[in-house]
């Protein structure tokens, strides 16, 4: 296989030794005529691309031009260029937009001014909107840089504009849930809010791979309750919701945690979340993105960014996992299209698609767990030293956790809520049929509809037995049989 020299980031994360993330679709030189843009590399002519011995500034400057914008790649290649050969290139190029950006971009990477004339022309956007979902217009006046990223610059993930993500937005699933509702009585609805809490508990705790007990299904279900407080989001009040997610006092937090947690499966770990003098600083980022309103940014994408940003950050020793997932129905529920309390029971979807949550996971934190070394101890302590630079906690590619909770509401919408939905209609046919025709235990009854409609009319063998069991006679059930078919089928009684 012939060799194909590496150019821009690739070229920087190898040169520079930056431990940005590897790029999914690096640049590198091919016996092309023009660019030419594959799904795994971006094909670069010879002609223009930099020499084998150009400087690492030409490098960035070719990827700043040619490149989808890489936040972090770009910021921990500028941590290592010396300022003297950019503000000698800017002093000729004042009007340069790439040049531009590279120093706007490097004030940001090294928390230092640049000593350098103004620049010229035209405030442009850093992040291309054709190619990025972006975020509320910034505009830097001395580097003629609109900085139109999501979040902020201290803290900035990235959704790249793919064709699914195109799609999934053209939806508009929260527009869909509203004429959904709209449709129902109001009875229903609180009945469908109801279920949607269950179903979502039920949800979150299987991804746990934990069984939902009485107490703490109802803590979470409290906890659901409050997704549509509007309140903001501050570390005392994620705290708070901490503490009704975990149940051991033990295990409830006071504040951020202050040592190292990780996780993994079986014996081996599989992510490292930021060390925690770290984490404040990615937490003030993140809780910022959270806080913004008025964005122009879809709330369920919002409600993805923050919920795998938190996944991420993992800011206390427990309860993690389920307070992220409530977080999506948080930011979710910011947008009036989901009025009356209801929440879309995404968990419920992902516990039906944990391998793919598991991709959307790892398309952040198995790059991450790269730039860690990590040593047993004991069967449960490791020792976790980090060789990476905290940027990359907290910018980030997450346009495959994007995508994958965009697929993930649109499933609780038309799946599981839908189907709820037509259950519920379904059972009030069957128990009306059933309580006109026969004088039964209220419990009993309410249990036979539910198993007649959930097996299509039919009991089967064991729970007619347990019902036989309960003093009810064959003849009986037989006839709650005729009665939920009739009520299923739409047929009439005479």
């Amino acid at each position: 296989m012939p060799h194909h020299r590496k150019v821009g980031y690739a070229h920087l994360r190898q040169a520079l030794d930056t431990a940005a993330f590897e790029s999914a679709c690096p640049a590198r030189v091919y016996p092309v005529q023009k660019f030419v843009r594959l799904a795994d590399c971006l094909q670069v002519p010879e002609h223009a691309a930099p020499s084998a011995h150009a400087a690492p500034l030409e490098h960035l400057l070719f990827a700043l031009k040619h490149e989808d914008l890489d936040l972090q790649a770009a910021i921990l290649a500028l941590r290592k260029i010396e300022a003297p050969a950019l503000v000698q290139l800017f002093t000729q190029s004042p009007g340069s937009r790439y040049l531009q950006q590279a120093c706007f971009l490097w004030e940001l990477a090294n928390r230092q001014t640049l000593d350098a004339p103004e620049a010229k022309g035209a405030t442009r956007p850093l992040f291309d909107p054709d190619r990025f979902l972006t975020g509320p217009s910034r505009k830097h006046t001395r580097w003629r840089v609109d900085f139109n990223g999501i979040g902020s610059p201290d803290y900035c993930p990235t959704v790249r504009l793919t064709p699914a993500i195109k799609a999934l937005l053209a939806e508009d699933i929260l527009g869909q849930a509203r004429e959904f509702i709209q449709s129902m009585a109001p009875d229903m609805v609180q009945r469908a809010v109801r279920w949607a809490y269950l179903s979502e508990t039920e949800g979150s705790f299987a991804i746990e791979r934990e069984a939902p007990t009485g107490n703490r299904a109802e803590a979470f279900s409290r906890l659901l309750s409050r997704a549509h407080e509007e309140v903001e989001l501050t570390e005392d009040y994620l705290v708070e919701l901490q503490n009704l997610t975990v149940q051991s006092a033990m295990d409830q937090a006071v504040q951020y945690r202050t040592q190292q947690n990780w996780l993994r499966r079986d014996m081996s770990v599989t992510y490292v979340p930021p060390a925690p003098e770290h984490l404040p600083a990615v937490m003030n980022g993140l809780l910022a993105l959270a806080n913004q309103k008025e964005t122009g940014i879809p709330p369920l994408v919002m409600g993805s960014l923050v919920s795998f940003g938190f996944v991420f950050a993992h800011p206390f020793m427990d309860g993690n996992g389920r307070l992220s997932r409530f977080l999506f129905h948080k930011i979710a529920c910011r947008d009036a299209l989901l009025p009356n309390g209801l929440v879309l029971p995404i968990s419920t979807a992902m516990a039906r698609h944990e391998d793919r949550y598991l991709q959307a996971l790892c398309s952040f934190s198995a790059l991450a767990r790269e730039l860690w070394t990590v040593a047993k101890v004991s069967d449960v302590e490791f020792d976790c030293r980090f060789e990476g630079a905290p940027e990359i906690y907290h910018y980030w590619d997450a346009s495959d956790c994007v995508q994958f909770g965009l697929e993930m509401a649109k499933e609780a919408l038309q799946h599981d809520l839908h189907e709820e939905v037509q259950f519920l209609h379904q059972f009030d046919r069957v128990y009306s049929r059933i309580n006109k025709a026969m004088d039964m235990n209220n419990n009993f009854m309410n249990l036979l509809a539910r198993l007649l409609v959930k097996n299509q009319g039919e009991l089967s063998a064991s729970k007619r037995k347990m019902f036989i069991g309960k003093g009810y006679s064959p003849e009986i059930l037989d006839e709650a049989q005729r009665l939920a078919q009739a009520a299923l089928t739409g047929v009439d009684e005479e």
